[in-house]
């Protein structure tokens, strides 16, 4: 099959020839009919020692089940299913009570050392990142990290339910259980803060504000049900939040991950409020807490991975709800490419009123 493949840091994707195993276990293996771009993939193509190298990088994947191992119990050949980074044993007791987002042994849905690699180039085993490998024509994914949803979901929009969508409204909708009428603030307004307006919408916020330093992008996040919106190049955004809210918002979602950004976002809260941490920007990503003042104004903040989702759940219903028209994923897609278009599709990433860039020619 034809993937595109990154050999080294700093040395960018390339179209290939690699072979891909036939299924074992409880693998699946799909045809992709459309793959993400996340900024994720990038930094561990050019800088975040996540995956050795030789990789089929690509984490947000949906497509067509072509065939399963022999102990494969949910999925079945024909289903169209999306797939998520996040992988969970079912057995432990994390996954028992629920939050299979916090699983302690996700190597159970990886391949041992005494197995033959899923990837190989030549004879010689390649990686394949967070268990997926989505920038090619197939992958190879344990049946725990993926969910069937309706045939009727278009590719593009169902490729981005695994990682941005499940983390931007996961963060609101599970994390921070958002509850109807309670004020949100959502800082920087890319695919997972878009997504993060999505899941507020859906609790029934009463003022979703929105801050990011580009007009596009908060044109963007009108468009997905922002009440306000906050350049925060030309506004004081704690000032303005203070001024919307009457006095600080009940929930602040950091999408950007820049202290500077973070220490805002503190500031934003009114009493009781929480700040939820996303984004990590930088290694200078933090905060500091002020213990008197967070127990006088009850603040908490709270650290958010993958949206504290339950894949299995979530992804469906983010797909119903698509296609009920209660969430918008359609101005989530700006742009679709070709496989072989990576490094371009990343540089138009570049561009501020761009939201997300998916591969949806994969011939």
């Amino acid at each position: 099959m034809k993937a595109s493949v990154v050999n080294g840091f700093g040395q960018g994707f390339h179209v290939e020839d690699v072979d891909i195993a036939d299924p074992i276990g409880r693998e699946v293996l799909i045809d992709v009919k459309a793959s993400g771009l996340c900024h994720t993939d990038h930094s561990v193509a050019t800088f975040l020692d996540l995956q050795p190298f030789p990789a089929v990088l690509g984490h947000e994947v949906a497509g067509v089940v072509t065939a399963v191992g022999p102990e494969v119990v949910e999925i079945a050949v024909g289903d169209h299913v999306a797939a998520s980074l996040i992988q969970f044993c079912g057995r432990c007791a994390k996954c028992l009570s629920g939050k299979t987002h916090q699983c302690l042994h996700p190597e159970v849905t990886q391949r041992d050392a005494s197995q033959p690699p899923r990837l190989s180039r030549n004879g010689e085993p390649m990686g394949q990142f967070a268990g997926l490998g989505g920038f090619a024509q197939q992958a190879l994914i344990h049946e725990n990290q993926l969910a069937v949803i309706p045939d009727e979901m278009p590719w593009a929009q169902a490729a981005l339910l695994g990682c941005g969508v499940l983390t931007g409204a996961g963060a609101v909708l599970n994390s921070a259980a958002v509850q109807a009428g309670d004020t949100v603030v959502v800082m920087g307004a890319g695919g997972v803060g878009l997504s993060g307006v999505n899941g507020a919408r859906i609790a029934g916020a009463s003022k979703i504000i929105v801050s990011d330093i580009t007009e596009g992008k908060l044109k963007l996040a009108r468009r997905f049900g922002a009440t306000h919106t906050i350049n925060s190049v030309s506004t004081d955004p704690v000032e303005e939040v203070l001024r919307i809210t009457g006095g600080g918002a009940d929930h602040v979602f950091d999408f950007v991950g820049a202290r500077p950004v973070t220490e805002q976002g503190l500031r934003m809260l009114g009493k009781g409020g929480g700040l939820y941490l996303v984004g990590i920007g930088g290694n200078d990503a933090g905060v500091e807490v002020a213990t008197m003042s967070a127990v006088f104004n009850q603040h908490s903040v709270q650290a958010v991975s993958m949206g504290s989702s339950n894949l299995k759940r979530d992804l469906p219903m983010y797909a119903a709800l698509y296609l009920q028209g209660r969430m918008n994923l359609d101005d989530l897609v700006s742009k679709e490419i070709a496989l072989e278009e990576i490094n371009e599709g990343y540089g138009f990433l570049k561009d501020g009123d761009l939201a997300r860039v998916v591969i949806t020619n994969l011939s």
